[in-house]
């Protein structure tokens, strides 16, 4: 596993359990989208955390699913901000 593939698991797994944060663009290197995240679920008290979530959720489940070259391809390499 590379260096880049390693951060799958742990962006793959924060996306599910905490993806209305952006917890998992931070680890990606996805500043501007992390933080759109984080601003949406705060400056919405919460209510638009209902969609980051669901977003999160996805992003997590697609990064999981990926095998590891298709991970950096896309994510690292391609640098895809969103799904």
């Amino acid at each position: 596993m590379s260096a880049d593939a390693s951060k799958k698991i742990p962006a793959g797994i924060l996306g599910i359990l905490l993806g209305s944060l952006g917890i998992h663009k931070f680890i990606l290197g996805y500043t501007k989208e992390g933080i759109i995240m984080l601003l949406v679920t705060l400056l919405t008290f919460g209510i638009g955390a209902a969609i980051m979530s669901i977003i999160g959720l996805i992003e997590g489940i697609l990064y999981l699913t990926k095998s590891d070259d298709e991970f950096v391809s896309t994510y690292v390499t391609g640098k895809k901000g969103w799904f």
